[in-house]
């Protein structure tokens, strides 16, 4: 998905109001010139423009964002294709929404609560209808190919391989909080706090989501641990 493709849909998509987190408003930043623009702040800065109609802004917040949210849409679903779909209507409500932004929460934080209720959403779609999202055996397809990490030495990359399609395929059968919970923490590297808003949960319940997450991951992966199951 690209910024442009996004945009050319703006005029003909309308899109229901996302919910919007809530948290203490951001400190005002300060106007030295020694210091340069945090990631956040350059995000609301961006936002602030799309408030005002700024097409390019917009584009420049895609671009900014797009791998991030397509690649958690593909770990939650584990279809590329319904990623890139859930990732377009993300993006979309972003613009909708301009008019009444405040930036009362770090950017990512809205942004991932778009995704999140797009996404579970889209789970209890499938639910409802007794979908069951189709593993992938397709490279150009898996849901590793967003995953951050530094090429393995040729004789580790069977092994590591197959490590990464067990633990996505782990990932893939926890319940929905559970699996963006691990998601946001694994991939995003996101601190719990920021979790805790995404999911609109207190820090002991999101530290005990993961905890039960990460216990049912170590039984589905306790062969390649060298543990007994």
């Amino acid at each position: 998905m690209t910024a442009f493709s996004v945009v050319s849909l703006l005029p003909t998509l309308v899109m229901p109001d996302p919910d919007w987190p809530t948290s203490s408003p951001l400190p005002a930043a300060e106007a030295t010139a020694e210091n340069a623009f945090s990631e956040d702040e350059e995000n609301v800065r961006l936002m602030l423009r799309v408030k005002e109609g700024d097409v390019r802004a917009f584009e420049k917040l895609v671009d900014l964002h797009q791998n991030m949210v397509i690649g958690t849409a593909t770990r939650m679903l584990g279809n590329t294709e319904d990623a890139h779909d859930i990732a377009q209507q993300v993006f979309l409500r972003v613009w909708k929404s301009a008019p009444r932004y405040e930036a009362t929460a770090k950017f990512t934080t809205w942004l991932f609560t778009i995704l999140r209720n797009l996404v579970f959403n889209e789970t209890r779609r499938r639910s409802r209808r007794r979908e069951v999202p189709l593993e992938q055996d397709d490279d150009d397809h898996a849901p590793q190919q967003f995953a951050d990490h530094t090429a393995p030495a040729a004789d580790q990359i069977t092994q590591q391989e197959e490590l990464e399609q067990a633990l996505d395929k782990a990932i893939s059968a926890l319940p929905e909080k559970q699996r963006l919970a691990v998601v946001l923490r694994r991939h995003e590297e996101l601190p719990y706090e920021q979790i805790c808003e995404i999911l609109q949960m207190s820090l002991p319940a999101v530290k005990s989501l993961l905890f039960r997450a990460r216990s049912e991951l170590r039984k589905h992966l306790a062969a390649y641990l060298g543990e007994e199951p």
